[in-house]
């Protein structure tokens, strides 16, 4: 890509980190003494933008960012007009249209839209009529010019300041790293040197989507399972590259709601994203190049985090509770009892929730994830239909067939031995892996049949996953040390679930 005009240029390739940093004061000198950035100048800027769109927000349902940009103080401001259309939303790398150009006030100007897609958008003047702020960002940038000995040119951003919808607001801690010159690889390049030392986080969300978020009251919410519908004709590489990206952006979206949220649903699709992320490294196995996909090793410490804050999570909220009258039966020492193991468990997930969040600050976290968002990307880059369109709609939906029949083969077989809770705990994880690959590739399927294995595997695993969680939570009691009554009650209604019916 050629270093264009701000005038001209239409396309902007960005890579947005998160800095999920404990003291954001300090980052700015931590930046300037990251080895790519310690020899040159930053310069300052404090920016102010005010995005529009209609009362029904148009431009959102269109994927569409609209701003005014104030750039400097009151006393001596420049302008900036601003249209963005959507990229894919599922990655950290963004590529999207851009038109920015300098206008004299702070007022939207209808007519330099005429050189954007904005007629498509509006081909009456009937939105632009109705436009009116929606949210304000308001924030301190300290940016560095990076141009590197292969010829690419790279904007390093840090931004500081706030997002405003009505009277709410949400910070903005974040790095945008910005390509004006080369290709999309040095960005990661030069994100990895900035991660050898501090703590990123890849984030899908731009200030737009966040501004958006806030005023609809679903900043933070948790990010649920999407699967992407498989068009027959792909290449079975190309169909690992949606599947995987979609579950991968799931994973790192619960992450990076973690850092402020207390849902404990977050931690639940956080799991959920990345157990179907690795399901579907399996299930795709063919497709891929095992010396190209990324060690996870760096992130096992926070994997576990997760794990046992899942555990305490789905005790408290959801196992105990159905338990407390049968245990209680009106008896008030019994009721002290269950309050003081509900509140240890309470305080215990708190403490848990803290310790994900320290390690969310490991640079080594981000470092892997940012491997791993090269690595999609890459792997996304051929991503598409083959010269022969027919063979490959076969090979596909045959491989996708052939490898769901194998799947429900194995828990079959499975299923047949679950005396024990080694043998159980395997056909639940088969169940999953079951109901993820279905999922992931239920457009290539026979209905019928996919529906039907998928309500089976689904039972299977809700119903050994409630006898796990009973036997899961008698051991988080007992570790708290709580009643050995108490204990050794959990214990048998533990027991009388894992027996086989």
């Amino acid at each position: 890509m050629k270093l264009a005009a701000l005038n001209q240029r239409s396309q902007e390739i960005e890579l947005k980190l998160a800095l999920p940093s404990s003291d954001p004061s300090s980052l700015a000198k931590r930046l300037a003494r990251v080895p790519v950035l310690a020899r040159r100048k930053p310069t300052h800027q404090h920016l102010h933008n005010v995005y529009y769109d209609t009362p029904e927000q148009i431009l959102r349902q269109k994927c569409v960012a609209l701003r005014i940009r104030r750039v400097g103080s009151d006393a001596k401001p420049r302008w900036l007009q601003t249209l963005k259309t959507g990229g894919r939303g599922d990655s950290a790398l963004s590529q999207r249209g851009e038109w920015e150009v300098s206008v004299p006030s702070a007022t939207l100007a209808l007519d330099v839209l005429k050189a954007t897609p904005w007629s498509a958008i509006d081909p009456d003047g009937t939105v632009f009529q109705a436009l009116a702020p929606s949210f304000v960002t308001t924030f301190e940038r300290t940016s560095w010019s990076v141009r590197r000995r292969d010829g690419s040119v790279i904007e390093v951003a840090l931004d500081l300041g706030h997002i405003v919808a009505g009277e709410k607001n949400t910070p903005i801690c974040e790095l945008e790293l910005e390509l004006l010159a080369g290709q999309p690889a040095a960005l990661f390049d030069l994100a990895q040197q900035i991660a050898r030392t501090i703590a990123v986080l890849p984030v899908n969300m731009s200030k737009a989507e966040r501004g958006y978020a806030l005023g609809l009251d679903s900043q933070d919410k948790p990010l649920g399972a999407k699967p992407p519908k498989l068009a027959s004709d792909l290449s079975l590489t190309a169909a690992a590259g949606r599947v995987l990206r979609e579950m991968f952006c799931q994973f790192t979206t619960n992450l990076n709601a973690l850092r402020t949220s207390d849902d404990p649903e977050v931690v639940h699709q956080a799991r959920v994203g990345w157990r179907r992320f690795r399901s579907a490294l399996r299930l795709f196995k063919p497709a891929l190049a095992v010396d190209a996909v990324p060690s996870w090793q760096a992130l096992q410490p926070l994997l576990s985090f997760l794990g046992e804050l899942r555990d305490l999570d789905v005790a408290w909220t959801d196992t105990l509770p159905p338990l407390a009258d049968a245990y209680t039966a009106g008896d008030a020492r019994r009721t002290d009892v269950w309050q003081a193991m509900t509140q240890a468990l309470l305080q215990a997930a708190n403490l848990q929730r803290k310790s994900v969040r320290y390690a969310l600050q490991v640079p080594a976290v981000g470092a892997t994830l940012l491997a791993a968002t090269q690595w999609l990307e890459e792997l996304s880059a051929l991503n598409g239909p083959g010269d022969a369109g027919i063979e490959l709609k076969v090979s596909l939906q045959g491989w996708a067939r052939r490898r769901i029949v194998r799947l429900h083969e194995q828990l079959k077989v499975a299923g047949k031995d679950r005396s024990s809770p080694d043998s159980q705990h395997r056909v639940r994880i088969l169940a999953k892996r079951m109901r993820y690959g279905i999922e992931a590739l239920r457009t290539l399927l026979p209905k019928r049949r996919a529906k039907r294995w998928y309500q089976q595997a689904t039972s299977l695993q809700l119903s050994l996953g409630a006898a796990r969680d009973v036997m899961q939570a008698g051991a988080l009691v007992a570790k708290l040390e709580a009643d050995r009554g108490l204990v050794e009650f959990l214990r048998g209604v533990g027991v009388g679930q894992t027996r086989p019916g």
